[in-house]
């Protein structure tokens, strides 16, 4: 990384990379290691690990460049994290089921964030997570002080009030009611997942991968009578829709 960074002899475009601009890939790589996870190759899990690991070295020295801290710092600050996260593992603490060391986690990792002067029960939800995956942990926090609905059944009452107040503004359209309300139906639907004990990134993803699985049958079954989608029309599809509904994932 040093030798890419060079800014006589190094590569052009790593020569101008900032924290900023790696900042996307870092995100994308480890969403490919999650797609490698899922595709049960550990050939390509080793590939996109590397990649991942890579980010985490760009990072580093960058920060070395601007005397920070270096690679090493970053593996030393994880270690000792670790340590002080496991006392049950590494220290004289009694030992942990998994459920009273996730209570022990979380309130070692507000003690940090209070040593940091992070105030409040949201505080350190990063404002960058995917959307949902922020709705989901927003309201995990709130529901630990008991801010939160009693049940799923109760969240899909919720959720009906929201679809009424979004319907209520389709006549006029405005663009910014529209998001706001839609934007209300979306966290509901996340607070609806956590109830449900079910992961929402992980349930749109899987509904992305179904739209993705179907929608490419319908494809295929067009190209065998010559034709492709925008030679056919919206009945016609459904009509396949239909039948790949019927056929096995």
């Amino acid at each position: 990384m040093a030798a890419l960074r060079d800014q006589e002899t190094g590569c052009p475009w790593d020569r101008e990379q900032t924290f900023e601009t790696i900042a996307p890939y870092t995100i994308e790589e480890a969403y490919e290691v999650q797609a490698a996870i899922a595709s049960g190759d550990p050939a390509q899990l080793k590939d996109e690990l590397g990649d991942l690991l890579f980010q985490v070295v760009y990072h580093a020295r960058l920060a070395e460049e601007r005397g920070w801290f270096r690679f090493h710092d970053v593996a030393e600050s994880i270690a000792d994290k670790m340590i002080r996260r496991h006392p049950h593992v590494f220290g004289q603490a009694a030992a942990r089921d998994a459920g009273q060391q996730t209570a022990a986690w979380e309130a070692q990792k507000a003690a940090e964030r209070l040593a940091r002067a992070e105030a409040g029960v949201l505080a350190g939800v990063a404002p960058s997570l995917p959307a949902l995956a922020r709705a989901q942990k927003l309201t995990a926090r709130a529901a630990r002080v008991k801010f939160d609905w009693p049940d799923a059944e109760s969240v899909l009452e919720k959720l009906d009030e929201e679809v009424a107040e979004l319907r209520a503004e389709l006549p006029g359209a405005d663009p910014a009611r529209l998001a706001d309300e839609l934007g209300d139906m979306l966290f509901v639907l996340a607070n609806l997942a956590r109830k449900l004990g079910l992961n929402a990134e992980a349930c749109l993803a899987g509904a992305n991968d179904k739209f993705t699985r179907r929608f490419g049958f319908i494809e295929t079954e067009l190209a065998a009578s010559g034709k492709t989608p925008a030679d056919s029309n919206l009945a016609e599809m459904e009509a396949l829709w239909a039948k790949a509904k019927g056929e096995k994932p």
